[in-house]
This record gives structure tokens, sequence and C-alpha cells, in this order.
């Protein structure tokens, strides 16, 4: 009989279930689509740090309640904030949830999520970055960072330049949305089991008295199953994504995208182009940066990079197109942000390379990651 246990206030919004030598955390604030608060964060960090160290904890699972893994960051938390004046508070924040990212990618033993529902943002840097992702049929996937005016943060930039060819600037500048299949597909998912079967998967993982990965994916693998993809799929498209997003800018990647549409009617270059076309320019232009030097990069030093850019966004000082955008998105709604600049090409490169660099503030640091010893090999490769 698995226990369940909770203190009252914030901690409730993760929920432990203890079972012999697993851990089950869920994200418990249905409501608001799981999405992640610092008390969540802070929670998760403090558990997963506790785990690590416990010889009876094997195994961890996580998971969200309700129909979304997680939503992402509690965007409408950190705005209030940085209305208020009060950005260092989400200086705070960013630093928090980036540690934990570090973390779960560095993390010493086995964790799987099961992502049996919405996976956005944050929610993609809290399971990501583990050693098992369950996508289910109810699965949806997304990085919609562009278009609320901020970039695919939370190691992103790690995860996104590993996948296919060049997949993931087009997943992370269009902000498109996969479904488990397509996760699976492009390796965002490492399996796929209806949700069906998910309480006999869970029941077996269970059982588990063991961190050797080989015996996990061997449980996973009894309840997986390799969906169809369907015909209008991205991943069928692969060919066409690595010809355009492959360019050099935003600006010839949208030309190559507008070049293909004369060639061939498709709906689907013409909902990246749209994507696109609605982002932020300032967004688009840091982003497509940022996921091409990922590529060079080690998961902490992605985490150090993205911590810098988070905070010039927070901030605001180069552009505020990051509140505008969730004003119009999240907020009033009315999904018409005014941009600015309001084009890519009043977009310079002084104002891009600002975001690459350290915080004109004499309070300020750069993210220091805790150091990570006697970790397995999978995990040191990531470093």
């Amino acid at each position: 009989m698995a226990s369940f246990s909770s203190s009252s206030g914030q901690e409730d919004e993760v929920l432990v279930e203890e079972k012999s030598f697993v851990r089950t955390l869920i994200l418990n604030r249905p409501k608001q689509l799981n999405a992640l608060s610092y008390q969540m964060i802070s929670r998760l960090l403090e558990l997963f740090l506790v785990y690590e160290k416990d010889s009876n904890v094997k195994l961890v699972i996580l998971k969200g309640k309700g129909r979304a893994f997680c939503a992402g960051g509690d965007v409408a938390a950190v705005v209030h904030d940085i209305n208020n004046g009060n950005w260092k508070s989400c200086e705070i924040y960013s630093r928090k949830e980036y540690t934990l990212n570090y973390l779960m990618a560095t993390y010493s033993k086995p964790q799987v999520s099961i992502l049996n529902g919405i996976v956005m943002g944050g929610g993609a840097g809290c399971s990501v970055h583990g050693s098992f992702r369950v996508a289910t049929e109810n699965s949806v996937f997304s990085m919609p960072e562009t278009a609320l005016g901020l970039f695919p943060d939370i190691g992103a930039s790690y995860f996104l330049s590993r996948l296919p060819g060049h997949f993931g600037e087009y997943i992370g500048l269009t902000g498109a949305r996969l479904n488990g299949a397509e996760m699976l597909a492009c390796g965002l998912a490492t399996h796929f089991v209806p949700s069906a079967k998910l309480l006999l998967l869970e029941a077996a993982l269970h059982g588990v008295d063991s961190s050797d990965q080989a015996i996990i994916a061997a449980i996973i693998g009894e309840y997986s199953e390799l969906p169809m993809l369907k015909e209008q799929s991205a991943n069928h498209r692969l060919d066409v994504i690595n010809r355009c997003f492959s360019r050099r800018t935003v600006e010839n990647i949208l030309g190559a995208l507008e070049r293909e549409a004369t060639n061939k009617a498709d709906d689907w270059i013409l909902a990246s182009i749209q994507s696109l076309k609605k982002a932020s320019p300032t967004s688009l232009k840091i982003s497509l940066i940022s996921i091409r030097e990922g590529r060079l990069q080690g998961v902490g030093q992605c985490l150090v990079q993205e911590y810098r850019m988070a905070c010039h966004v927070m901030r605001g000082e180069i552009s505020k197109d990051f509140v505008e955008g969730c004003r119009a998105i999240l907020l009033d709604k009315d999904k018409n942000p005014k941009w600015d600049p309001p084009r890519l090409e009043l977009v310079s490169d002084k104002m891009v390379d600002k975001y690459f660099s350290k915080v004109d503030d004499e309070h300020w640091e750069d993210l220091k990651l805790p150091p990570r010893s006697n970790l397995p090999a999978s995990a040191i490769a990531k470093l």
C-alpha cells in the first residue's frame, strides 16, 4: 500500500507518494495546469537532493495531477513582480529553477517523467533532462516562449539543439505543438505508453529495487507501443525543416519558408510562417543564437548563458517584449502584442549581443551551479 506524505501550506503543491524504493512526486496545481510556483520549484529541488543521498531511494517518478503534466513556469506571478518593480524576485526564481534543471540533467539516479498531458516551457525543463520521458496519446509538447517575448530557456538550448537536424530551431522559434507520437519520433520522449496502461506501468515501477537504467527501460518497454505519425506531422518534413531552419539568420529562415510556400501549397509551411511573423522579433533573434550556441555547450554552460539572457529579459532595459507578450497572450488575452522593435530588421546585432553579456548591476552575478561528483557516465557526458 502506497503512503502519501505532505505538510500543510505550500508544500501541498507537490505531493509525495512513497512505495518501497520508489518516490513519486505529483505536481499538484491542477487548476493552474501545474504551472511551477517558486514554492514548487524549491520543494522539488529539496526532495531531489534528499533522494540522491538516500540509499533507500532507487527511482524517482514525476507526474502531474489533472490534464497537464506542467504548463510551464508561473508566468503571471513573474510578470506581477516585474510590474511592481521587483525583478530581483524573478532573478531568484530563475536561479532556483535552473539549478533544479541542472540537478535533473546530472542526476545519479533514474528519473521517470510521465507526460500524460500538457508539457510546456518549464514543464519540459523538469522532465526532458531526466532519464526517461513517457509520452501518451494525451501529451501536448510546446516551447511557446517566442510568442510571449521570452526565449526557450530551462536548458532548452541544450536539448533542442540535439534534436534531429534543425528540428530544434523549428520547435524553438515557431512554438509548434507536438503530440506524443511526435515527441517519441524526435527524441523528446523516450517511450510511448497508452494512458490506459499507466497504472499498470506505475505498479510495475513501484516494484523496482534497482537504479540500473537498463532494468527500468525494460520495465517501461513492456508497456510501450510504437505509435503512428499523422500524415501531416512535421516529423515527415525534416527535409524542408533542414533546408529552411539551417539558415544563418531569422530573416533568412523566413525567406526560405516563403520561397517554399510559393513552390508548394502546404498548410504546415504557411502555419510556420504565420507563427514566426506573430512572435517577438527580438525573441526570435536571441532564441536562434541561443540554440545554435547550445550545440557546442554542455548543459551547465547552456543554463549559465540562459540565466544571463533571462535576467536581461526580466529587467526590460533592452526590450519590454516579455511583459507585453504576457499581457497580450495570458492576461488581457487580446492576442495583439505591440512588439518593440516591431520588425526583425529593427533588432540590431548590438541589441542581441547585450542579451548574452553580463548584467550591468553591482549586485548581480552569474549563475553558479553546484559541483557534481560520483555521477554515472550518462550524466558526466552532459557536463
